[in-house]
């Protein structure tokens, strides 16, 4: 009886260990789940804090490149026509006049306070130029400008018998409303291609290099009118 006793009394000590181990089992397999599932956590964090880090630096990129290096600007009205359409996109280059002066025959953007916009148009003149402008005839400096880039719009209206810059709009300059006729220091003269259609320097007066934007690089949409803005 004494040996069945005491077969019993080590078959509960058995029973108890094995409780105890099996117990045990389980509190490091939820030790470990809990530490996989932390680890999964952690990297899950890391990957969504990359993401976080690297969509911010786009945007500071994008941030820089649109109000220090480049700006998109649309086309509104047909003053720059036939180069420029109503609705064209264009990218200008913000970052080329702080390094120099604007050039004659660069197509620029340009902010004008009293009109609460910004324009295009092409400079002209520039600082200390003498500009005079009769019918079609451009004069810079006393040396007639051969307006390539205009010439077959005024070909065409002299084949119709008539001037190019020829409407109840366009005016010649010097004119009544600004007699002055050389370009002052710090701004520049500018001219809409469009002559008939086009308030530009005849209107406006001399444009401060301050309230330059930029120059006209490229047009970028329409895709199938993109092309690299002649500045010449």
């Amino acid at each position: 009886m004494d040996n069945n006793r005491f077969e019993s009394e080590e078959e509960q000590h058995q029973a108890s260990t094995e409780v105890t181990e099996t117990k045990h089992d389980v509190e490091d397999a939820g030790v470990q789940a809990g530490q996989a599932t932390a680890a999964a956590g952690s990297k899950f964090g890391k990957e969504i804090f990359e993401w976080v880090k690297a969509i911010a630096i786009a945007v500071i990129l994008v941030l820089i490149i649109r109000w220090l290096l480049f700006m998109p600007f649309i086309v509104d009205g047909p003053s720059m026509q036939p180069n420029f359409q109503t609705g064209e996109r264009v990218i200008v280059n913000k970052i080329l006049y702080k390094i120099r002066e604007p050039k004659r025959g660069e197509v620029i953007v340009f902010h004008v306070p009293e009109e609460g916009r910004n324009f295009i148009k092409r400079v002209i003149g520039v600082e200390g130029d003498t500009i005079r402008y009769e019918g079609d005839d451009l004069y810079v400096n006393g040396e007639k400008v051969n307006e390539t880039y205009i010439q077959e719009a005024i070909d065409q209206a002299h084949a119709e018998g008539h001037d190019y810059n020829n409407s109840q709009f366009s005016q010649n300059f010097p004119n009544d409303s600004f007699t002055e006729s050389v370009v002052p220091e710090g701004h520049i003269f500018v001219l809409g291609d469009n002559r008939p259609e086009s308030k530009d320097s005849r209107m406006i007066g001399f444009v401060s290099l301050d309230e330059v934007i930029g120059r006209s690089d490229v047009i970028f949409w329409p895709l199938n009118k993109a092309k690299i803005v002649t500045n010449h």
